[in-house]
């Protein structure tokens, strides 16, 4: 008989950010995050992170329409300046590309979000850091000893 081997933690945030984009278990980075295109699974099928405690919500659109507005403003520029297309044409270029980067970006921004919740303990997740990232730097540092203060001069107006 076999024990499971226990699920590789990630190091830093950006890596669980990172698995979370990608749409995997920010825990392990090998189970999926979804069961259907935004609806999380209960549990990781591979390390069995309860994922119900995610509280997403709306933020992942927000994500989403704050990035296609930054990307979409220098091409709407750049179309209206170099080019001489009618409204017609502008918007026949425009809203398809832009709701097409909107629902591009709408499950990796709620994946990052979720990840981000399960690394910072919120909202009902437990916080979990392997044993290198636990360990603060100051920890190991000896105890500073506390600075005389100097006498002030003090003088009265």
């Amino acid at each position: 008989m076999s024990a499971a081997l226990p699920a590789a933690l990630p190091a830093a945030y950006s890596q669980a950010a990172l698995r979370g984009i990608r749409c995997r278990c920010p825990r392990c980075g090998e189970g999926r995050l979804f069961r259907k295109w935004l609806k999380p699974l209960e549990r990781c099928p591979v390390c069995t992170l309860n994922l119900t405690p995610q509280r997403a919500d709306d933020f992942p659109a927000y994500i989403a329409m704050i990035v296609t507005g930054h990307l979409m403003a220098p091409l709407i520029i750049a179309l209206s300046k170099d080019f001489q297309l009618g409204p017609a044409a502008m918007f026949a270029i425009l809203i398809p590309l832009a709701v097409a980067m909107m629902i591009g970006m709408l499950q990796p921004a709620k994946g990052a979000v979720i990840a981000t919740q399960w690394w910072f303990g919120m909202h009902g997740f437990r916080k979990e850091r392997p044993e290198s990232a636990s360990a603060s730097p100051s920890a190991s540092l000896p105890a500073a000893s506390p600075r005389p203060v100097e006498a002030e001069n003090t003088e009265s107006r």
